[in-house]
């Protein structure tokens, strides 16, 4: 399936209607997906606070790129492309750790942490150690976000910055550590797992323990319609308490921030609505602040509460299989067993996430049978869903077509 058969399909679909099965399916058209927006999109990697100190890092892999995120000795935070460039091995083979220097594993070659060559033995004479530093991805900060774009050239991010810091910025995620990390594997393709999560829409059959805390808002699930009075209210209390909370999102839908108030009673998303931390995070006054919900396609989606936050990360692994990454966060002085118990904190999102890969795992089978046929959205309940539908094929089609 070449890019002129993708763009066919694309161009298929009907308004409102889910994609064609090979855009789901199909091995071309995930190498397509691959190429038009993973490679060349902003991509979500993790918390600056994983890396406080020098030689921390983080590596994962972007479709066909390994990537390695380092924390340098002068206080930057740097992506390199994680391939020695003697043989070609991978620098760093663990998901995490702390370093003096990057040292590949195969033949020792030594690199500093802003990817300088600093040693390669038995290369022979007029061997310049200067030609061969570790190649650098883009990197690029949002409050404690950090993001990695591996094309030679990366889009704009300033403009997503300065739409999200405010909305970030009274949650003080600096002062935040991972208080548990979990990640699985939903043997769906990556837009099933991203449609999943842009509607609640299921949510009253399969998350018993999300309902007890969370309340979808239908005026914003979507992105346009007219805002209810107890909506407003909630907004105008939490701006008037320094929560940017209003919607706020960019012309082409790529990124969305909205703060939205929880079930009655609710203060967090805990399985009796109780804070689950006790060191707060934010440091204003009022108690019932909803949650700040915000997303970045094609590689996040998060929640911030008053006790603690989430962030969620999905990276493709193939045209049927998706990590995705959850990350719970707390205050970094709270303690463990004193300031909150992670079963209390972890126990609706852990069964939401097993409930959700579920779910995909149920319609990526479905949508595979040669039986199925594009269906229609609800365009009363998954709005979020034809936005983020309506945004994958706008993007692929302007870069197919090309």
């Amino acid at each position: 399936m070449d890019q002129a058969r993708v763009l066919e399909l694309i161009r298929r679909r009907q308004p409102q209607h889910t994609l064609p099965r090979e855009l789901y399916t199909d091995e071309a058209a995930y190498r397509q997906d691959l190429a038009q927006l993973w490679h060349r999109e902003w991509v979500f990697v993790g918390h600056t606070f994983e890396l406080e100190k020098p030689g921390q890092y983080l590596a994962l892999t972007i479709g066909d790129y390994p990537i390695v995120v380092v924390r340098g000795n002068d206080g930057e935070v740097r992506a390199f492309h994680n391939v020695c460039r003697h043989r070609g091995s991978k620098v760093c083979t663990q998901a995490s750790g702390k370093v003096a220097k990057l040292v590949c594993p195969y033949h020792r070659w030594t690199y500093d942490l802003d990817g300088k060559l600093l040693f390669a033995g038995n290369m022979g004479e007029g061997f310049t150690p200067g030609d061969y530093p570790l190649q650098q991805a883009h990197c690029a900060l949002l409050d404690s976000y950090i993001y990695v774009c591996v094309a030679e050239t990366a889009p704009d991010f300033a403009t997503f910055r300065r739409a999200a810091e405010p909305f970030l910025a009274p949650h003080r995620l600096a002062n935040c550590k991972v208080a548990h990390e979990s990640s699985i594997i939903e043997r769906g393709n990556w837009k099933l797992v991203f449609e999943n999560n842009r509607e609640c829409f299921h949510c009253e059959g399969a998350h018993p323990e999300l309902l007890n805390s969370f309340v979808e808002n239908l005026a914003v699930a979507g992105v346009a319609g007219a805002q209810d009075p107890e909506l407003e209210a909630f907004w105008d209390r939490c701006e008037a308490a320094g929560l940017p909370s209003r919607l706020a999102m960019d012309e082409a839908g790529q990124y969305r921030m909205t703060r939205i108030p929880l079930a009655k009673q609710a203060l967090s998303y805990t399985m009796d609505g109780r804070p689950a931390v006790s060191r707060r995070l934010d440091a204003g006054d009022e108690a019932n602040i909803g949650a700040l919900l915000y997303f970045h396609y094609p590689s996040t989606w998060n929640h911030f509460l008053g006790d603690h936050a989430l962030s969620f990360r999905l990276l493709p692994l193939g045209p049927s299989q998706t990590m995705v990454t959850t990350k719970w966060l707390v205050h970094r002085d709270a303690e463990e067993g004193v300031d909150y118990d992670m079963e209390h904190l972890t126990r609706v999102w852990k069964a939401t996430n097993a409930q959700d890969r579920q779910l995909v795992e149920d319609t990526h089978a479905g949508v595979a049978s040669p039986t199925y046929v594009a269906g229609p959205y609800s365009t009363a309940a998954e709005q979020g869903v034809i936005h983020f539908v309506d945004w994958y094929c706008a993007m692929m089609e302007a870069r197919l077509s090309s």
